[in-house]
């Protein structure tokens, strides 16, 4: 009798840790569900980053005007009557030295 209620026993441990190490709510996924949940907070945390950021520059367009300004003037190129625009263009590195080559090669 001693011997079946041990044999019993054995069975139910063993499926208990056949249902703890597969099957659903296993470690497995335990563990995987973690994995997502970080993955989500750190996106979640990121985007909540972007949202207050766009969110201030809401502010900033709805109340002041400076902002509306540098928009304009970054994005759309824009400037104010009376100013003059500059544009400043820079050569290439691998252009400026050809003409150098061009004239060492030609003087003697």
């Amino acid at each position: 009798m001693l011997r079946w209620i041990a044999l019993i026993l054995v069975v139910i441990l063993i499926g208990l840790q056949l249902k703890l190490w597969s099957g659903s709510g296993s470690m497995r996924e335990v563990d995987s569900l973690r994995v997502a949940v970080k993955k989500q907070a750190d996106e979640n945390a990121r985007l909540q980053q972007r949202n207050q950021a766009v969110g201030a520059d809401v502010l900033d367009l709805k109340h002041g005007d400076q902002a509306v300004e540098a928009r304009a003037r970054t994005e759309l190129g824009l400037i104010k009557p009376g100013e003059v625009f500059y544009q400043v263009v820079e050569q290439p590195a691998h252009a400026g030295s050809a003409p150098a080559a061009a004239a060492s090669a030609g003087s003697p």
